[in-house]
Order: structure tokens, then C-alpha cells, then sequence
């Protein structure tokens, strides 16, 4: 197996599976926003100007946090079924600090922990076949 280090993101706005790819049993680690659905509903109810400011800091305060864990590893697959992947995305591609390292989105529905287990071996494995030229 190639020593690079492998991460698969399941992600959206509330929280991440961070799922490391290896030879090992896969297992997840779980990262969550700080902006909870509950607090969302008692921010609106002051002023939804407060409410969007808030849940950018906090949004902010999130994707940084992954950013940390994503500066470990080589490749990194972001996907689920938001658009929190893209936003992450932009961010990290924006960042000089990630230019070395390979990062990739894909659509993906709500998925359970084995689901996305099975996403990410399924991924990070179609790239250890070698791939064959066709010189006809």
C-alpha cells in the first residue's frame, strides 16, 4: 500500500466523520460545528442579522478545525451531501498551506459510519489499481 496518508471527509454544515484510510479496520472520528440547530432557532428569534454573522464565525471557527486535521495527510476526499464540502473546499484551495495537498469533492448522500467507510475504502482503493494504456 502507498505510505501516503489517505482522509476521507463526510461532511456538512453541523458536523464531519473524518475517516483515515488504511490497511487497519477504518474508523471515523467525529468533528462538530459549534452552530447547532437549536442555537440557530434561538439566534433567529433575535435577529437574523446576528443569526448569519454568528453562524459564520461559527461555520469559520469549523472548517478551520478540519483544516488542522487536513494539514496531516496527502490526500483528502471531501464529500456529502451539502455544500459544506465546496465551501471547505474554496477555503482550503485559497490556502497556500494546502497547495501540496491533493483535494477532491464528491456528491454523496446522508450515509451511515459503515456507508461511509465503504465510500471512502471504495475511493482510495479504484486509485491503487494500476491503470492500463490501450495503445490500439
Amino acid at each position: 500500500m502507498n505510505n501516503e496518508l489517505k482522509l476521507g471527509i463526510w461532511m456538512d454544515h453541523s458536523m464531519a466523520h473524518l475517516t483515515e484510510f488504511s490497511e487497519k479496520p477504518l474508523q471515523s472520528k467525529l468533528i462538530s460545528s459549534k452552530f447547532t440547530h437549536d442555537e440557530k432557532s434561538e439566534t433567529f428569534a433575535k435577529s437574523e442579522h446576528i443569526m448569519h454573522n454568528k453562524e459564520q464565525h461559527q461555520l469559520s471557527a469549523y472548517y478551520k478545525i478540519l483544516g488542522e486535521e487536513i494539514l496531516k495527510y496527502h490526500d483528502v476526499l471531501l464529500f456529502g451531501p451539502t455544500d459544506a464540502k465546496l465551501e471547505l473546499y474554496n477555503i482550503l484551495k485559497a490556502d497556500h498551506h494546502f497547495d501540496k495537498i491533493r483535494i477532491v469533492t464528491a456528491s454523496a448522500g446522508k450515509l451511515t459510519e459503515p456507508q461511509q467507510h465503504a465510500f471512502v475504502r471504495d475511493y482510495f482503493a479504484k486509485e491503487l489499481v494500476p491503470k492500463t494504456s490501450d495503445n490500439n
